[in-house]
């Protein structure tokens, strides 16, 4: 599939994508199962939670799997209530942040802060690509914007490899990045898991979500039948809009944590709290939320909890002081320290009161 071609799936009507997404659903299933092999969801926040609810709409009593141990407290209840089977990460979010990193900006990122932290990293023309982009004699020596780090980060944490980049002023993070979060936490478990059951899994993942997910999406479709890799991902083509009328249409238990789905007035859906959600330590796409981002969320629903990974999840081994997610966000001029305030909240609180 193309992108034009994903792109075109994307646009056509509601009624159609979920007919669709029955159609891949069932395909997978009958396709699975009729091999001996049997089918899972992997769910985690809602938009997996809706889709938990759609393959038993249409016929398909899949079990359920998730780390819920991740996820939001508000979550974690949804999860109970459907029955979900928790599953033991392998690592804990302290553990994942304390021995690899802070998991920022963006797993594809964060894969190349990891090398640029690396003082003899031993991939040196992969550095030098990292840096200019220019990809050497490997690369037929062309050049990519895609491989290269944007300036802005390199400047942050490119401080081992200032000589590639004379033109910029590189430093070291006064912490580790790690990309591996997923990895320790989500997928060995899951993937496990599921070798152990002979199971495949139903993903609720859509390439509107963007980065890495759109590529594979787009790449291998809904359904994937590949060597080391075989799942039905049946919203691939979803919009944000589609997921949430979904969510009402099959009366979805949505959690806390999203707030309400909500109709605005040129009809647009959206969810009053968190528009997304991932783990309570994840920075994954921060430097990219308008407040109140997932910091303020979380400092409103479990002050304590904001507390301790603000301040206090990490030792600095040079100075022995604790430090934590506070730290990072400054670093990358995240502002959070200030308790922000809903003034159109406040209001509308204001005038229902009066």
């Amino acid at each position: 599939m193309t992108y034009e071609e994903m792109a075109q799936k994307q646009s056509l009507p509601y009624k159609l994508k979920v007919m669709a997404a029955r159609a891949r659903a069932w395909e997978f299933y009958n396709k699975i199962v009729g091999e001996g092999h049997d089918v899972h969801v992997s769910v985690g926040g809602l938009d997996s939670i809706t889709l938990y609810c759609f393959l038993k709409s249409i016929g398909l009593n899949v079990h359920g799997i998730s780390v819920s141990s991740l996820e939001d407290k508000s979550i974690q209840r949804v999860h109970k209530e459907l029955g979900i089977e928790v599953v033991r990460p392998y690592k804990s979010k302290l553990e994942v942040i304390q021995e690899l990193g802070f998991p920022v900006i963006s797993k594809a990122k964060a894969r190349k802060i990891e090398l640029l932290q690396q003082p003899d990293c031993p991939k040196q023309t992969f550095i030098h690509a990292i840096m200019t982009g220019d990809m050497g004699k490997q690369g037929n020596y062309k050049h990519s914007d895609k491989i290269k780090l944007p300036d802005k980060w390199l400047e942050l944490f490119a401080g081992n490899y200032q000589e590639h980049r004379p033109d910029l002023h590189c430093k070291k993070a006064p912490f580790k990045v790690s990309s591996d979060c997923c990895k320790w936490m989500k997928e060995k478990p899951c993937d496990d898991w599921a070798k152990e059951h002979d199971s495949y899994p139903y993903l609720g993942l859509m390439a509107s979500e963007g980065g890495q997910r759109e590529m594979g999406l787009v790449k291998n479709g809904c359904n994937y039948y590949g060597k080391n890799s075989v799942r039905s991902c049946p919203f691939a083509p979803f919009l944000r809009q589609d997921i949430l009328q979904l969510a009402l249409d099959l009366n979805v238990h949505v959690p806390e944590v999203y707030g309400t789905i909500e109709k605005a007035d040129d009809g647009t859906l959206f969810t009053t709290r968190a528009q997304r959600t991932g783990c309570s330590m994840c920075g994954f796409g921060i430097h990219l939320e308008k407040r109140p981002h997932r910091f303020d969320r979380l400092r409103e629903d479990n002050p304590k909890e904001w507390e301790f990974w603000m301040y206090r999840c990490c030792t600095d081994p040079e100075t022995g002081e604790k430090y934590g997610w506070g730290r990072v966000l400054d670093y990358i001029e995240v502002d959070w320290e200030d308790e922000y305030v809903d003034w159109n909240k406040r209001q509308l609180s204001f005038f229902q009161a009066g």
